[in-house]
Protein backbone atom coordinates (compact mmCIF):
# COMPACT_ATOMS: atom_id res chain seq x y z
CA UNK A 1 0.00 0.00 0.00
CA UNK A 2 1.41 3.54 -1.15
CA UNK A 3 1.45 6.13 1.81
CA UNK A 4 0.79 9.49 0.49
CA UNK A 5 2.83 12.03 3.01
CA UNK A 6 1.15 15.23 3.94
CA UNK A 7 2.76 18.31 3.60
CA UNK A 8 4.52 20.67 6.53
CA UNK A 9 1.98 23.19 5.59
CA UNK A 10 -1.37 20.78 5.29
CA UNK A 11 0.09 19.14 9.20
CA UNK A 12 0.29 22.94 10.35
CA UNK A 13 -3.50 23.91 9.23
CA UNK A 14 -4.74 20.86 10.53
CA UNK A 15 -3.02 21.73 14.21
CA UNK A 16 -3.82 25.24 13.95
CA UNK A 17 -7.61 24.54 13.06
CA UNK A 18 -8.09 22.29 15.71
CA UNK A 19 -6.52 25.16 18.20
CA UNK A 20 -9.24 27.20 16.58
CA UNK A 21 -11.75 24.46 17.83
CA UNK A 22 -10.70 24.04 21.07
CA UNK A 23 -10.62 27.66 21.79
CA UNK A 24 -13.94 28.62 20.78
CA UNK A 25 -15.87 29.40 24.27
CA UNK A 26 -19.02 27.86 22.58
CA UNK A 27 -17.45 24.88 23.24
CA UNK A 28 -15.85 24.77 26.81
CA UNK A 29 -18.78 26.84 28.26
CA UNK A 30 -20.50 24.39 29.82
CA UNK A 31 -16.86 22.39 30.82
CA UNK A 32 -14.91 24.80 31.84
CA UNK A 33 -13.75 26.29 35.48
CA UNK A 34 -12.95 29.94 35.44
CA UNK A 35 -9.84 29.73 37.67
CA UNK A 36 -8.76 33.35 39.60
CA UNK A 37 -5.75 34.13 40.04
CA UNK A 38 -4.10 33.55 43.16
CA UNK A 39 -7.06 30.76 44.23
CA UNK A 40 -6.07 27.15 45.26
CA UNK A 41 -7.51 24.34 42.69
CA UNK A 42 -8.38 20.63 44.29
CA UNK A 43 -5.54 18.31 43.83
CA UNK A 44 -6.30 14.91 43.83
CA UNK A 45 -2.67 13.84 44.48
CA UNK A 46 -3.10 15.67 47.35
CA UNK A 47 -6.30 14.78 48.89
CA UNK A 48 -4.80 11.26 47.95
CA UNK A 49 -1.94 12.06 50.39
CA UNK A 50 -4.69 13.57 52.94
CA UNK A 51 -6.50 9.92 52.59
CA UNK A 52 -3.99 7.88 53.86
CA UNK A 53 -2.08 10.24 56.56
CA UNK A 54 -5.81 9.63 57.65
CA UNK A 55 -5.21 6.12 57.80
CA UNK A 56 -2.16 6.28 59.00
CA UNK A 57 -3.55 8.26 62.52
CA UNK A 58 -6.39 6.11 62.24
CA UNK A 59 -4.89 1.76 62.07
CA UNK A 60 -1.33 2.95 64.05
CA UNK A 61 1.31 0.52 62.97
CA UNK A 62 -0.73 -0.55 60.08
CA UNK A 63 -0.01 2.15 57.55
CA UNK A 64 2.98 4.54 57.04
CA UNK A 65 6.05 4.25 59.61
CA UNK A 66 3.93 5.15 63.02
CA UNK A 67 5.54 3.78 65.52
CA UNK A 68 3.46 1.72 68.40
CA UNK A 69 6.09 2.27 71.11
CA UNK A 70 4.75 4.20 74.39
CA UNK A 71 7.37 7.14 74.22
CA UNK A 72 7.13 8.00 70.62
CA UNK A 73 3.53 6.99 69.41
CA UNK A 74 2.54 10.78 70.23
CA UNK A 75 5.53 12.37 69.00
CA UNK A 76 4.22 10.82 64.87
CA UNK A 77 0.78 11.64 66.05
CA UNK A 78 1.08 15.07 66.59
CA UNK A 79 3.82 15.40 63.41
CA UNK A 80 0.87 13.63 61.10
CA UNK A 81 -1.86 15.99 62.88
CA UNK A 82 0.27 18.75 62.04
CA UNK A 83 1.03 17.60 58.36
CA UNK A 84 -2.85 17.06 57.70
CA UNK A 85 -3.87 20.20 58.81
CA UNK A 86 -1.95 21.98 56.38
CA UNK A 87 -3.04 19.91 53.50
CA UNK A 88 -6.62 19.78 54.65
CA UNK A 89 -6.57 23.33 55.30
CA UNK A 90 -5.26 24.14 51.88
CA UNK A 91 -7.27 21.66 50.14
CA UNK A 92 -10.99 22.78 52.13
CA UNK A 93 -9.85 26.33 51.16
CA UNK A 94 -9.38 25.05 47.27
CA UNK A 95 -13.26 23.51 47.57
CA UNK A 96 -14.32 26.85 49.16
CA UNK A 97 -12.85 28.45 46.12
CA UNK A 98 -13.96 26.18 43.69
CA UNK A 99 -18.27 26.56 44.06
CA UNK A 100 -18.00 30.31 44.91
CA UNK A 101 -19.58 32.49 42.91
CA UNK A 102 -18.32 35.54 43.87
CA UNK A 103 -16.86 38.60 42.23
CA UNK A 104 -13.55 38.63 42.98
CA UNK A 105 -14.06 42.04 44.71
CA UNK A 106 -16.29 40.84 46.86
CA UNK A 107 -14.35 37.56 48.60
CA UNK A 108 -12.39 38.10 51.56
CA UNK A 109 -9.32 35.49 50.98
CA UNK A 110 -8.14 35.71 54.36
CA UNK A 111 -11.39 34.89 55.97
CA UNK A 112 -11.81 32.30 53.71
CA UNK A 113 -8.56 30.86 54.73
CA UNK A 114 -9.68 31.38 58.09
CA UNK A 115 -12.73 29.37 57.85
CA UNK A 116 -10.68 26.86 56.22
CA UNK A 117 -8.20 26.14 58.72
CA UNK A 118 -11.43 26.36 61.55
CA UNK A 119 -13.47 23.14 59.34
CA UNK A 120 -10.20 21.87 59.04
CA UNK A 121 -9.66 21.89 62.92
CA UNK A 122 -13.20 20.69 63.65
CA UNK A 123 -12.39 17.57 60.79
CA UNK A 124 -9.70 17.06 63.53
CA UNK A 125 -11.26 17.32 66.39
CA UNK A 126 -13.72 14.36 65.30
CA UNK A 127 -10.87 11.50 64.31
CA UNK A 128 -11.41 9.49 67.68
CA UNK A 129 -15.04 9.25 66.88
CA UNK A 130 -13.67 7.76 63.11
CA UNK A 131 -11.62 5.74 64.85
CA UNK A 132 -14.26 4.57 66.69
CA UNK A 133 -16.88 4.14 64.24
CA UNK A 134 -14.27 2.11 61.86
CA UNK A 135 -13.68 -0.64 64.75
CA UNK A 136 -17.13 -1.25 64.92
CA UNK A 137 -16.42 -1.97 61.26
CA UNK A 138 -13.64 -3.99 61.20
CA UNK A 139 -15.10 -5.96 64.18
CA UNK A 140 -18.33 -6.84 62.18
CA UNK A 141 -16.33 -7.38 58.73
CA UNK A 142 -13.91 -9.98 61.08
CA UNK A 143 -16.55 -11.53 62.86
CA UNK A 144 -18.74 -11.51 59.53
CA UNK A 145 -16.51 -13.48 57.50
CA UNK A 146 -15.39 -16.83 58.03
CA UNK A 147 -12.68 -16.62 55.83
CA UNK A 148 -10.53 -13.86 57.48
CA UNK A 149 -7.98 -15.06 59.60
CA UNK A 150 -7.39 -11.76 61.51
CA UNK A 151 -8.62 -8.04 61.96
CA UNK A 152 -5.14 -7.54 60.68
CA UNK A 153 -6.14 -9.13 57.50
CA UNK A 154 -9.54 -7.26 57.67
CA UNK A 155 -7.67 -3.78 57.95
CA UNK A 156 -5.20 -4.21 55.14
CA UNK A 157 -6.91 -6.31 52.62
CA UNK A 158 -10.62 -5.78 52.37
CA UNK A 159 -12.07 -3.22 49.89
CA UNK A 160 -14.62 -2.73 51.89
CA UNK A 161 -12.45 -1.14 55.01
CA UNK A 162 -11.17 1.01 52.39
CA UNK A 163 -14.17 2.08 50.86
CA UNK A 164 -15.63 2.58 54.19
CA UNK A 165 -13.21 4.48 55.49
CA UNK A 166 -13.15 7.10 52.96
CA UNK A 167 -16.85 7.20 53.31
CA UNK A 168 -16.39 7.80 56.97
CA UNK A 169 -14.17 11.15 56.21
CA UNK A 170 -16.00 12.68 53.28
CA UNK A 171 -19.29 11.93 55.48
CA UNK A 172 -17.76 14.46 58.20
CA UNK A 173 -16.30 16.86 56.13
CA UNK A 174 -19.87 17.44 54.17
CA UNK A 175 -21.73 17.16 57.49
CA UNK A 176 -19.39 20.38 58.28
CA UNK A 177 -20.30 22.05 55.37
CA UNK A 178 -16.89 20.93 52.83
CA UNK A 179 -17.52 21.59 49.08
CA UNK A 180 -16.67 19.36 46.19
CA UNK A 181 -14.00 17.91 48.73
CA UNK A 182 -15.96 14.78 49.80
CA UNK A 183 -17.51 13.53 46.64
CA UNK A 184 -13.57 13.31 45.00
CA UNK A 185 -12.72 11.35 48.18
CA UNK A 186 -15.66 8.91 47.96
CA UNK A 187 -15.04 8.80 43.96
CA UNK A 188 -11.36 7.87 44.78
CA UNK A 189 -12.77 4.72 47.12
CA UNK A 190 -15.13 3.61 44.13
CA UNK A 191 -12.52 4.18 41.73
CA UNK A 192 -9.85 1.53 43.81
CA UNK A 193 -12.55 -0.65 45.16
CA UNK A 194 -15.84 -0.82 42.63
CA UNK A 195 -17.80 0.28 45.72
CA UNK A 196 -19.65 3.29 45.68
CA UNK A 197 -21.25 5.40 48.25
CA UNK A 198 -22.17 8.40 48.47
CA UNK A 199 -20.68 10.62 51.23
CA UNK A 200 -24.49 12.48 52.27
CA UNK A 201 -25.67 9.03 52.97
CA UNK A 202 -26.41 7.95 56.77
CA UNK A 203 -24.86 4.86 57.87
CA UNK A 204 -24.63 3.56 61.57
CA UNK A 205 -22.10 1.47 63.04
CA UNK A 206 -21.23 -2.06 62.56
CA UNK A 207 -21.54 -1.76 59.09
CA UNK A 208 -19.63 -4.51 56.55
CA UNK A 209 -19.99 -5.15 53.02
CA UNK A 210 -18.85 -8.50 51.49
CA UNK A 211 -16.60 -9.03 48.70
CA UNK A 212 -18.23 -5.51 47.56
CA UNK A 213 -17.63 -4.95 43.91
CA UNK A 214 -20.63 -3.12 42.48
CA UNK A 215 -22.48 -1.91 45.57
CA UNK A 216 -24.43 1.23 44.96
CA UNK A 217 -25.99 3.27 48.04
CA UNK A 218 -27.53 6.44 47.18
CA UNK A 219 -27.35 10.20 48.90
CA UNK A 220 -30.20 9.74 50.76
CA UNK A 221 -30.08 6.14 51.95
CA UNK A 222 -30.56 5.79 55.24
CA UNK A 223 -28.57 2.38 57.13
CA UNK A 224 -28.99 1.22 60.74
CA UNK A 225 -26.43 -0.37 62.86
CA UNK A 226 -25.26 -4.31 62.57
CA UNK A 227 -25.74 -3.79 58.30
CA UNK A 228 -24.23 -6.56 56.02
CA UNK A 229 -24.55 -5.68 52.04
CA UNK A 230 -22.96 -8.72 49.67
CA UNK A 231 -22.01 -7.93 46.09
CA UNK A 232 -23.68 -6.11 43.83
CA UNK A 233 -26.31 -4.50 46.13
CA UNK A 234 -27.94 -1.41 44.84
CA UNK A 235 -29.54 1.02 47.10
CA UNK A 236 -30.78 3.39 44.55
CA UNK A 237 -33.51 5.01 43.45
CA UNK A 238 -36.48 5.64 41.22
CA UNK A 239 -37.07 7.93 38.00
CA UNK A 240 -36.82 11.38 39.35
CA UNK A 241 -39.86 13.32 39.29
CA UNK A 242 -40.14 16.30 37.39
CA UNK A 243 -40.55 20.04 37.91
CA UNK A 244 -42.68 21.93 35.70
CA UNK A 245 -40.28 22.73 33.03
CA UNK A 246 -39.03 19.05 32.93
CA UNK A 247 -35.96 19.15 34.95
CA UNK A 248 -35.31 16.84 37.59
CA UNK A 249 -36.17 17.40 41.01
CA UNK A 250 -33.15 17.42 43.18
CA UNK A 251 -32.44 17.34 47.18
CA UNK A 252 -36.09 15.23 47.87
CA UNK A 253 -35.34 12.08 49.59
CA UNK A 254 -35.70 9.06 46.79
CA UNK A 255 -33.01 6.05 48.23
CA UNK A 256 -33.82 3.72 50.67
CA UNK A 257 -34.20 3.38 54.67
CA UNK A 258 -32.08 0.12 55.47
CA UNK A 259 -32.74 -0.59 59.58
CA UNK A 260 -30.55 -1.87 62.02
CA UNK A 261 -29.63 -5.95 61.51
CA UNK A 262 -30.37 -6.21 57.77
CA UNK A 263 -28.77 -8.61 55.82
CA UNK A 264 -29.18 -7.97 51.80
CA UNK A 265 -27.47 -10.24 49.96
CA UNK A 266 -25.60 -10.36 46.32
CA UNK A 267 -27.42 -8.22 43.56
CA UNK A 268 -29.95 -7.24 45.05
CA UNK A 269 -31.76 -4.15 43.96
CA UNK A 270 -33.45 -1.74 46.41
CA UNK A 271 -34.90 1.44 44.97
CA UNK A 272 -37.10 4.27 46.23
CA UNK A 273 -38.02 5.77 49.43
CA UNK A 274 -38.86 2.53 50.87
CA UNK A 275 -37.93 1.28 54.29
CA UNK A 276 -36.68 -2.92 55.14
CA UNK A 277 -37.27 -3.53 58.11
CA UNK A 278 -35.10 -4.09 60.82
CA UNK A 279 -33.87 -8.02 61.27
CA UNK A 280 -34.86 -8.25 57.72
CA UNK A 281 -33.25 -10.81 55.32
CA UNK A 282 -33.13 -9.79 51.39
CA UNK A 283 -31.92 -12.67 49.48
CA UNK A 284 -30.12 -12.42 46.21
CA UNK A 285 -30.96 -11.18 43.02
CA UNK A 286 -34.31 -9.97 43.68
CA UNK A 287 -35.88 -6.56 42.97
CA UNK A 288 -37.77 -4.79 46.00
CA UNK A 289 -39.67 -1.54 45.34
CA UNK A 290 -42.19 -1.60 48.04
CA UNK A 291 -41.52 -1.36 52.04
CA UNK A 292 -40.34 -4.47 54.25
CA UNK A 293 -41.90 -5.14 57.29
CA UNK A 294 -39.74 -6.14 60.37
CA UNK A 295 -38.29 -10.00 60.62
CA UNK A 296 -38.75 -10.66 56.97
CA UNK A 297 -37.33 -12.71 54.82
CA UNK A 298 -37.85 -11.55 50.88
CA UNK A 299 -35.99 -14.35 48.30
CA UNK A 300 -36.57 -15.91 44.73
CA UNK A 301 -39.30 -18.07 43.72
CA UNK A 302 -37.65 -21.58 43.82
CA UNK A 303 -35.91 -22.39 40.50
CA UNK A 304 -37.23 -25.19 38.47
CA UNK A 305 -35.11 -27.75 37.54
CA UNK A 306 -35.41 -28.50 33.28
CA UNK A 307 -33.60 -32.01 31.47
CA UNK A 308 -31.43 -31.00 28.96
CA UNK A 309 -28.43 -33.10 27.22
CA UNK A 310 -25.44 -31.69 24.53
CA UNK A 311 -26.89 -28.25 25.07
CA UNK A 312 -30.35 -28.87 24.30
CA UNK A 313 -32.60 -26.37 26.34
CA UNK A 314 -30.60 -24.00 27.18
Amino acid sequence: MKIKMQSDHTILQKINQTVKQLADPKTYDMVCHEHRLGEPLPSTEKLARIVNMVREILFPGYFGNTSLRPDTIRHYMGVYVDELFELLSEQILAGLCFTCDKQPEEIDMPERNRFAQELAADFIAYLPEIRRILVTDVEAAFVGDPAAKSRSEVIYCYPAIRAISNYRIAHRLLELGVPLIPRIIGEMAHSETGIDIHPKAQIGESFTIDHGTGVVIGSTCIIGNNVKLYQGVTLGAKSFPLDEHGNPIKGVPRHPIVEDNVIIYAQATILGRITIGKNSVIGGNVWVTNNVPPDSKIVQSKARETAFSDGGGI
